[in-house]
């Protein structure tokens, strides 16, 4: 863990590191991913089966018996208790009432009595969503993308997750039973995303793919963009807390741990104005991480790409958040809503000292995949406009095309295309 300062002559360089993890990483596995997907596209589920059975461990004679068999969800909900399925249902309710709002409609302009205008609005007809296995089980995950994906009307979602040895967290199955998936593999990695963007014997090809993964997952997404759709290019995970001294340093540290936790990679950053606050932080940060089952994972990240900067004023803290762009930003000051204005980047904010960035990651309502890495300047969380595509709807009657045709071929004209203008004026009377 780095205690910087933020008007420390090195600070960019110090601060660079954390910046870029995983970007070596991310060069390296490119040509294994690409030779994933190569052996995909040749030998569809023969690929899969091999892999799988590298990877995960798991035998099967067919893709087909990978394919999670509906005794196989009944059983996942005889297994789970009853209140986690409550909890989850709850999930299911709050995320779907909040993509409600997102939803668009087909419109049209009248304006015009010649020209007819407008927008239509059309679901995905089938999706994939990949669900992160492994390190941990992930249900939030499938919530998060299958819910969205149903409030748009997709016809049919997918879904892909790896099972070492076979096994599938059967909370990860009543979740996808309560948000809506149709179909899931056990499939996991860059062979799973290929099967998605290519189509095998067995597993249908999709329109788009979502969803967070290791880096081979990521690089996957990346490599097949343009086949399919994807969301975003995910990175390890992310938070930022600016805090003024106000609050409490163990619940700060525990927000900290809350990222810290998911991966070797994930980055937790303290931005404060009050170096004693900054430095009770510190101490109970190590306290808590004593306590916590997945130690190993958690202070690796936290000594690797943790940090405590200190800052002038809330000033300097806001204009380095806008810089890096957070996916998670908790405001962790006395007066939140008094800077929320004017903050510019994030791909979630969380405002106050009773608001946790894990509340966004169940069921506060707005969605938790999110954009990392600084990529928060120009991309938005996942949202319902992911699971839709928009034509544009144009109507000209004769007289509308005759009040504006001759400008029309003048633009043509301007641009050297003959043709084009011709099939305008060829109709002008």
């Amino acid at each position: 863990m780095k205690f910087l300062h933020i008007h420390d002559a090195d600070f960019d360089a110090q601060f660079a590191a954390i910046l870029a993890r995983g970007e070596e990483t991310g060069r390296e596995v490119e040509q294994v991913v690409l030779d994933i997907i190569a052996a995909v596209r040749a030998q569809g589920d023969g690929a899969l089966l091999d892999y799988t059975r590298r990877f995960d461990r798991l035998e099967a004679g067919s893709v087909a018996e990978l394919e999670v068999t509906e005794d196989e969800f009944n059983e996942a909900f005889a297994r789970v208790d009853v209140a986690d399925i409550a909890a989850l249902k709850l999930a299911v309710e709050r995320v779907a009432r909040f993509h409600e709002k997102q939803k668009q409609e087909t419109w049209l302009s009248t304006e015009e009595t010649d020209v007819l205008l407008g927008q239509m609005v059309t679901p995905l007809e089938r999706v994939g969503i990949y669900v992160p296995g492994g390190k941990a089980s992930y249900p939030s995950s499938v919530i998060m993308n299958a819910v969205p994906a149903r409030v748009a009307g997709v016809g049919e979602v997918i879904m892909v997750a790896p099972t070492p040895g076979g096994e599938i967290n059967p909370h990860v199955l009543v979740a996808a039973r309560l948000s809506g998936v149709d179909r899931v593999f056990r499939l996991g990695g860059a062979q799973a995303v290929a099967a998605l963007a290519y189509g095998t014997a067995t597993v249908p090809r999709v329109d788009k793919v979502t969803g967070p993964g290791n880096i081979y997952v990521a690089t996957a997404k990346k490599l097949v963009f343009g086949q399919v759709g994807i969301d975003m290019i995910a990175g390890p995970s992310e938070i930022l807390v600016i805090n003024d001294g106000s609050g409490t340093p163990a619940h700060i540290a525990a927000d900290l741990l809350s990222q810290a936790e998911h991966d070797e990679l994930a980055s937790s950053i303290l931005i404060t104005t009050d170096r004693g606050f900054g430095e009770r932080v510190a101490a109970e940060v190590e306290r808590q991480l004593k306590e916590l089952s997945r130690e190993s994972i958690a202070r690796k990240s936290w000594e690797s790409f943790g940090a405590i900067i200190i800052a002038g004023g809330l000033d300097e803290a806001i204009a380095f958040s806008n810089r890096i762009a957070p996916e998670h930003l908790e405001l962790a000051v006395a007066d939140p809503f008094a800077i929320l204005p004017r903050i510019k980047n994030a791909g979630a904010i969380f405002l106050g000292h009773f608001t946790p960035e894990a509340a966004g990651d169940y069921l506060a309502g707005p969605n938790h995949t999110l954009p990392t890495g600084g990529t928060a300047r120009f991309f938005s969380p996942l949202s319902v406009d992911d699971f839709v595509k928009k034509s544009s709807i144009v109507y000209f009657s004769q007289g509308g095309l005759n009040r504006l045709g001759k400008d029309i071929v003048r633009i043509a004209e301007l641009e050297g295309l003959e043709a084009h203008g011709k099939s305008v004026s060829i109709r002008l009377k």
